[in-house]
């Protein structure tokens, strides 16, 4: 299967997507938005250990630590190599800018308990600094600290408008996709440059997951609404990162490899679109339509620490 001409793998847990710069990704992951740090590090330990290689978190989660700590016991019990990993994190809205981006990177290396990353992503398009953050990310992808740099919640008129100045074309897109908002205009462009699409919320909470279609799919199949979404993200071509803090459905939602969707399947759900984002940018209080200006703070969870600051 291809997506915008970039080639993928057989499939398993350990399939890969070959991004626009050489560099293999895991096609499903864990994500770990909404976690603190201890349950964090018990879900990307567990996660680990049932097969996945693909680990996403952010600054802004409060839970890189935990993140760490997790990778590390991960692992300790299956006998792996931190290169056998593809650990993303994301610049904190607070640190963008070019300078405050090469500092930042040294926190979220520390919290983590590595030397370099995989994939850094400009977590949302700030006004005004998203082009100087992304500059930065080049900067410390020519130096070898992050394997693969990338973006998040760029839509496309500011996509186009970063790849105005940019000398290194994102590899990733991370967005909120899910079947009920496919983000058809965003995938199209992503096609175009050779950006893969990644999947934040790929499982789009209740109204997806008891969308009645989805649910006579997954009846059909003998399988759960969250197995049929995934498996409806792996066949097009878009790559998930799942969150669950719950051992059990971390597995589940990894066993998708058994079944395949048809033709008919796939176009009912890709019918399900409303094109309806439940976040975005103009959401923030940091966005400010003059680029004049914004402001943010890290996600604070029962045992995230109040002040985070690099």
């Amino acid at each position: 299967m291809g997506y915008g001409g970039v080639r993928m793998t057989t499939e398993s847990l350990a399939s890969t997507v070959t991004l626009n710069n050489g560099v293999k990704m895991p096609r499903l992951g864990l994500g770990v938005w909404k976690t603190d740090n201890a349950s964090a590090a018990k879900s990307v330990s567990a996660a680990i250990q049932a097969g996945y290689r693909l680990i996403d978190t952010a600054k802004q989660y409060g839970n890189e630590t935990g993140v760490g700590a997790g990778i590390l016991e991960g692992l300790e019990k299956t006998g792996l190599n931190r290169k056998d990993l593809f650990v993303t994190t994301k610049v904190f809205n607070g640190d963008q800018g070019y300078e405050s981006t090469l500092a930042a990177i040294n926190g979220s290396l520390e919290r983590l308990g590595l030397t370099y990353l995989d994939l850094y992503l400009v977590h949302w398009p700030v006004d005004g600094k998203f082009v100087d953050t992304w500059k930065a990310l080049e900067e410390l992808y020519y130096a070898g600290k992050v394997r693969a740099i990338g973006i998040s919640n760029f839509d496309v008129e500011r996509t186009q408008e970063l790849l105005e100045y940019a000398n290194v074309t994102p590899v990733i897109n991370q967005m909120e996709f899910n079947p009920l908002n496919q983000e058809a205009d965003v995938l199209a462009f992503a096609k175009l440059t050779g950006t893969v699409l990644e999947a934040w919320s790929p499982l789009g909470g209740g109204a997806a997951l008891n969308n009645e279609t989805i649910q006579t799919i997954a009846q059909r199949h003998g399988k759960s609404a969250a197995q049929v979404i995934i498996r409806w993200d792996w066949q097009r071509g878009v790559v998930a990162i799942p969150k669950s803090s719950h051992i059990e459905r971390i597995k589940e939602n990894a066993d998708i490899f058994d079944f395949s969707l048809s033709a008919e399947e796939m176009q009912a759900i890709n019918e399900l679109d409303e094109a309806k984002r439940d976040l975005w940018y103009s959401d923030f209080a940091w966005h400010n339509a003059d680029g004049h200006g914004f402001k943010d703070s890290v996600d604070t969870w029962p045992d995230s620490p109040e002040n985070y600051a690099d």
